[in-house]
């Protein structure tokens, strides 16, 4: 199958998605709204196709104004995350617990700047930061889930994960997506991640 073809089947089940979890989405951005107040979903210039920036949705399971209040606490990485991270609000924790914070880039999917499967798409700032082989993961849409979400994700550092996104872009098939999403769905609830203190971007920004 042809990746267009497929991404336009990645659109159609997007929309039939998002029709059978309405009542779920609608259930979480309103314990949002009543547990933290207003702004239910979190929007975020990501790096997309070719690193073309596009608007990235999720519902918001941090503190407003985190990347600031990360800068207050210290963090070196702006985009990291510390053990009991304070940012994070109490209904956010089961919500990346359970990756129910990612339901609304399904609207992403269904507009066709991300797709199901692919590599996560990556901050814009650290993007300027890429070396070559780093932008090989820019060759294809980015996605909802990926290869290196279910071999690592938070678990491996950025490097490995590049590795990782590479090896699914020279290995792509229908067949690998179907697989990835498999192990996806039956890994959803996991437990609290170990923080992993990843010095990568750390290190380029200061460079």
């Amino acid at each position: 199958m042809r990746r267009t073809t497929w991404e336009f089947a990645n659109r159609v089940a997007a929309a039939v998605a998002l029709l059978l979890l309405l009542p779920v989405l609608v259930a979480v951005a309103a314990w949002i709204r009543i547990a933290d107040g207003r702004g239910v979903l979190f929007k975020q210039e990501r790096a997309g196709k070719d690193g073309v920036p596009f608007r990235m949705w999720k519902f918001r399971t941090m503190v407003h104004d985190s990347v600031a209040m990360a800068r207050e606490i210290g963090l070196a990485d702006p985009f990291g995350l510390l053990e009991n991270d304070p940012r994070i609000t109490r209904c956010g924790r089961f919500l990346r617990r359970t990756s129910l914070d990612e339901l609304p880039q399904l609207v992403n999917v269904l507009t066709g700047t991300m797709s199901l499967v692919g590599p996560r798409p990556d901050v814009l700032p650290q993007v300027a930061h890429y070396t070559a082989a780093d932008r090989r993961r820019l060759e294809v849409k980015p996605g909802i889930t990926g290869w290196a979400q279910v071999n690592g994700r938070e678990d491996i550092d950025w490097e490995q994960r590049f590795a990782l996104d590479r090896w699914y872009i020279d290995h792509w098939s229908p067949a690998l997506d179907l697989r990835i999403l498999w192990r996806t769905a039956t890994s959803l609830h996991r437990g609290e991640p170990p923080v992993h203190v990843d010095q990568l971007n750390i290190q380029r920004r200061a460079a």
